[in-house]
């Protein structure tokens, strides 16, 4: 097994030598603004325009974040490249009418989906509160806290506790069923309790503390099997469980796929599980206190994707699959693999045992020797069992410098409190 020290060294060079100049020099839209995300396997713009909230915002925030790990000489570019993408969410996707950012524009700027959808807004807020913390932008700062205001006001679900999962642009409910209007997920309130936690950051508010422990509290109450350790998935208004569906305009129903599951059913992602992990307690520590069972929580979500998505013979983490059988889908996509780095690793950091620095390190080769496309400078989507490209572009409406920038960040911040 690499040391430390290696490990830190690959990550180091992957993101600064890589990752980063990737997206730094082929993401910037010079002639609309905002970012073009689409690249096949070759990293050449594959003509796909369109332009998510959630990856336009996913972009200002690594470009944000990430500007410590850049080299000296791309400094510079990260600042620009995350201004003017800021400039984009606030000038172009924020609807002037009713507040709040559009879901979906084309790459000219024109209106292609005007949804609120909460998942969308929260990414925003997530973006702007980390530009303010990165560059001290006050006027991000104050669209970030604009933004969160309306989906307290909108979204939030006054009388059984939790979010609405998508909305229209007045801010009315959307329909039942696909369009889930009548569903809650614990995919939109792990990713608010990660946008609360960068705006409480940014503003130490007490509203925004209140509403960051209260987004612990439902996920932990309702969402997760704390037993066992690990999430379910999609629930009635009530927060009664119920079978998981397609969701329209989510990553799951307009993913590029191998396996599906074609009947509704509770699934859990393993990926999912694990990032929830660190992400519960990195909020926590901001929070500055935690229930006597959180940590041991946050624990089991590890010991479970062992018991039950770790693929022993092949390396790298399963998508999905139900409570504590079998894996159902075990092809293996990027984001899962990265956010188990940084899941895995402070499993090692809280607890001091070797297994999670052991999955950890073959992890990484398994996503340094499959995942990686370092021709190109960023990460496959997709992977079989094997480990064998399925779908191989290296980024697409969805895709952007989050998931793999975030991984290589947070591991070598926590790589290099462990050489200490």
């Amino acid at each position: 097994m690499k040391t430390i020290t290696e490990i830190k060294k690959e990550m180091l060079t992957t993101i600064r030598d890589y990752i980063i100049p990737f997206w730094l020099d082929n993401s910037v839209d010079t002639q609309y603004g905002g970012y073009i995300t689409s690249f096949d396997e070759n990293g050449k713009f594959d003509g796909n325009g369109i332009k998510n909230i959630v990856t336009q915002s996913r972009m200002v925030w690594g470009f944000s974040y990430l500007l410590d790990f850049a080299k000296e000489e791309d400094k510079a570019r990260m600042n620009e490249a995350a201004r003017q993408g800021a400039e984009y969410l606030m000038d172009q996707f924020w609807d002037k009418e009713y507040g709040g950012f559009y879901w979906l524009l084309n790459r000219d700027g024109s209106i292609a989906d005007p949804s609120k959808l909460t998942y969308g807004e929260g990414f925003g807020v997530y973006a702007l509160a980390q530009y303010y913390l990165t560059y001290g932008d006050k006027k991000a700062l104050e669209v970030a806290e604009k933004a969160f205001d309306l989906i307290q006001k909108y979204s939030t679900d006054t009388y059984r506790g939790g979010y609405y999962e998508n909305v229209e642009r007045d801010w009315s409910l959307s329909p039942a069923g696909a369009y889930a209007g009548d569903r809650k997920s614990l995919d939109i309130h792990m990713h608010l309790l990660e946008a609360w936690t960068t705006l409480y950051q940014a503003t130490g508010k007490e509203i925004h503390k209140r509403k960051l422990q209260e987004s612990w509290d439902i996920i932990k109450t309702y969402m997760i099997n704390k037993e066992d350790g690990y999430g379910l998935n999609q629930f009635d208004l009530y927060f009664n469980q119920i079978p998981a569906i397609n969701i329209k305009r989510t990553w799951n129903a307009e993913r590029e796929t191998n396996e599906t599951i074609a009947t509704p059913t509770n699934t859990t992602s393993y990926g999912h599980n694990v990032e929830l992990s660190w992400l519960a307690d990195h909020a926590l520590n901001v929070l500055g206190s935690r229930a006597e069972d959180d940590s041991e929580i946050l624990i089991k979500f590890l010991d479970h994707a062992l018991a039950h998505g770790w693929d022993y013979e092949n390396g790298g983490v399963f998508r999905d699959g139900v409570g504590n059988g079998d894996a159902l889908v075990t092809d293996k996509e990027w984001w899962q693999n990265f956010e188990s780095l940084t899941g895995f690793l402070n499993g090692y950091v809280m607890t001091g045992k070797s297994k999670y620095f052991e999955t950890f390190a073959s992890l990484w080769e398994f996503d340094k020797n499959n995942f990686m496309n370092y021709e190109v400078g960023e990460s496959r989507q997709l992977l079989d069992k094997k480990g064998n490209p399925l779908v191989s572009n290296i980024g697409n409406p969805w895709k952007g410098i989050y998931h793999t920038g975030r991984a290589f960040a947070e591991c070598i911040r926590r790589l290099s409190a462990l050489e200490k």
